[in-house]
């Protein structure tokens, strides 16, 4: 009896079914894929499937804190080609260390974050509209600070040798036998789902995007919540562009094109409703999860890059409209026990 009280009382958690039928569909996914080709289930592939999919949990993460406030950011993408540049050109052209660099490449890409939160929190100004035009405006500063063009190779400013070390810290090295990339992820998720689940802030976060006008009268700082939520956008869209260029070993101009709206379907497909105050990071983690299962199997099944694409956007759209649906049926039946 106290076993079957605890399994409903975890259910019961706000978005954990979402992220449990997440997790069901992705070991589904997971499976089929190993079953036409086995070379799916190697432990090469699924080493390198964790470590791809660290940028897209990431890039879901800040993706998440945003919409569960009721809003959206679309300058992710760029905010990434944006810490890319940075990065590059601060340890290629200025010969940085790469401790310092990837302080300046956060302080600058929070900076995003910030005027992304001032816009939408304090200026009013509706927030597809804000981060649409700072989509522009970051890729724009990453097209200048380029000249461009791709940035040369790190080690040309920093030596080999720091380039090494740089790179292998963010993307080839391992530790335990797991990528790095992985491991930053992980930390960052760890720190973020405490931070949703655990604190004030969380709560505040939830509060904002379930009923602003109520959250004001709670005597909630909306201002500031939204604003953190941007915050924590910039800040893991700075770290996958850190990545991003230790990966490469140079900066890339265009790098993080569509990972606004691969923010977006890692966090619907695990339950983040895109209307604001619910689900939670673990649903993220699947969602980014399912995300690159089915790029990485469809791609390793041969299927054309256009097919991939369908794929994946027919599978957003349907998380979404059962988020639609769901929600509904909660209204309905919310409706109905008032009623009687």
């Amino acid at each position: 009896m106290e076993r079957k009280y605890s399994l409903k009382r975890f259910l019961s958690i706000q978005g954990m079914k979402p992220a449990l039928a997440a997790f069901a569909v992705l070991i589904v996914i997971y499976t089929a894929f190993g079953i036409i080709d086995t070379s799916v289930f190697s432990s090469a592939n699924n080493m390198n499937l964790l470590r791809s999919m660290s940028i897209y949990l990431l890039i879901g993460i800040g993706q998440s804190f945003v919409l569960i406030t009721g809003n959206i950011d679309l300058s992710i993408g760029s905010t990434v080609g944006l810490s890319a540049m940075i990065s590059a050109a601060l340890m290629e052209h200025g010969g940085i260390s790469p401790p310092y660099t990837v302080l300046i490449t956060i302080c600058c890409s929070l900076l995003v974050g910030l005027m992304n939160g001032t816009m939408v929190s304090k200026l009013k100004l509706p927030p597809h509209i804000a981060t649409l035009g700072m989509m522009f405006i970051a890729r724009g500063v990453a097209y200048m600070i380029s000249r461009n063009r791709c940035a040369d190779t790190i080690s040309l400013g920093i030596g080999k040798e720091a380039a090494d070390r740089f790179q292998d810290f963010f993307y080839y090295g391992k530790t335990w036998g797991i990528f790095n990339a992985f491991l930053i992820s992980i930390a960052i998720f760890a720190v973020f789902f405490f931070l949703l689940s655990k604190t004030k802030t969380g709560r505040h976060m939830y509060s904002v995007g379930s009923n602003i006008d109520a959250a004001k009268l709670a005597g909630v700082n909306v201002q500031a919540t939204i604003t953190r939520a941007y915050l924590v956008s910039a800040f893991c869209a700075c770290v996958v562009g850190i990545i991003l260029c230790a990966q490469s070993g140079m900066g890339n101009m265009e790098a993080g094109n569509m990972y606004e709206m691969y923010g977006v379907a890692a966090a619907v497909i695990g339950g983040i409703s895109t209307f604001g105050g619910s689900g939670i990071l673990l649903g993220t983690f699947a969602g980014a999860a399912v995300w690159q299962t089915l790029q990485n199997g469809l791609s390793m099944v041969g299927a054309q890059v256009g097919i991939q694409r369908i794929v994946i956007g027919v599978v957003v759209m349907i998380a979404v409209l059962l988020d639609i649906v769901l929600r509904d049926g909660k209204r309905t039946r919310h409706n109905s026990h008032r009623i009687s």
